[in-house]
């Protein structure tokens, strides 16, 4: 059996988890959380990291009830990411590694989501929504590539939603995209938002500067989200048309919002095909999706050697060669 831990950081969390062929063994985690109408700095962040991460990696230890000698290879977040976050859990990934005396892998953070989605949903070969605070594609697989057919040609879904619960200063506790979506539960009157699709691709700019301007919260937030995801529904399905498919996987941070589920389910429902989504637990950032990534890497003949083990702020999820499926 195979044994990878992996760790994750490229924003406000911090994982470290644990997987033995299939099997989640261990996967705590830790926010940073900023007061509210205030988002994360990079520093700020990367010094949050520093200070829990040794804890964190002993709880994913000793909940899995391994020792480091157990441990096969250790996998950590690549990018794409923040700068300092992503070197301060890579620091650390390498000098474990060089510890314990184990194979070093870089993960693509968006494929960590999307093998993480198919270990836990059993999907079989979907049209991927990948929606969070930093990213927002709709993904298929072909040729050994994760191929992006359509994607965000501004900010990310999750950084819209951020964004505006800043200027409103809701919480960040849990989340502020977790915040909205439950106030958004209260309103039910539809108002008028500027929608962009182009083709596969979406534009969130322009409608985050319209209701900036505006007074009516709970009005706003209720069409706010039912525009947003109105635009991913579209795109998804006319990607699922171009490619023949008939399973949609949604991952992500913004992949835990029930909303966004219940609309892509009946879209899924009207077309005879099938949603898979996950919880908070695997949706959310989380060191076992690093770890499922990099078991998937390792086991295909895959490492990384100390002097190429560096991070990338730009790594894009079709640059990586899947040769871990046929």
């Amino acid at each position: 059996m195979t044994v990878v831990i992996g760790f994750e950081g490229s924003a406000n969390k911090i994982g470290i988890g644990i997987i033995r062929d299939g099997e989640v063994l261990s996967n705590p985690r830790r926010t940073y959380i900023t007061p509210p109408g205030q988002g994360f700095m990079p520093s700020d962040t990367a010094r949050h990291h520093r200070a829990v991460i040794l804890t964190v990696l002993k709880e994913a230890l000793d909940q899995a009830g391994l020792k480091p000698a157990d441990i096969d290879c250790v996998a950590y977040t690549k990018g794409p990411g923040m700068g300092a976050p992503l070197v301060t859990v890579a620091l650390v990934a390498r000098t474990v590694a060089q510890l314990w005396g184990k194979p070093l892998l870089g993960v693509n953070h968006c494929i960590g989501h999307i093998e993480m989605g198919r270990l836990i949903t059993k999907a079989n070969n979907p049209t991927v929504l990948y929606v969070s605070g930093g990213n927002t594609q709709v993904i298929a697989y072909s040729e050994r590539r994760y191929r992006i057919f359509g994607e965000t040609i501004d900010i990310a879904v999750g950084n819209c939603l951020d964004r505006f619960a800043r200027v409103i200063k809701i919480s960040n506790d849990p989340s502020p995209g977790y915040n909205i979506e439950q106030m958004a539960k209260k309103g039910s009157q539809y108002v008028e938002l500027p929608y962009t699709v182009k083709g596969m691709d979406v534009s969130f700019s322009g409608i985050l500067s319209y209701i900036e301007a505006s007074r009516d919260i709970k009005r706003i937030l209720f069409s706010l989200q039912e525009t947003l995801f109105t635009m991913l529904v579209e795109i998804t399905e006319r990607a699922m048309a171009h490619c023949g498919s008939q399973e949609v996987l949604i991952v992500g941070g913004v992949g835990c919002n029930l909303r966004l589920q219940e609309m892509m389910g009946v879209m899924c429902q009207e077309r005879g095909a099938k949603l898979f989504a996950t919880d908070e637990r695997f949706c959310i950032d989380n060191g076992a999706m690093i770890a499922q990534a990099g078991w998937e890497m390792f086991r295909s003949g895959k490492v990384t050697e100390l002097e190429d083990s560096w991070i990338t702020q730009r790594y894009r999820t079709d640059e990586v060669e899947v040769t871990w499926r046929d």
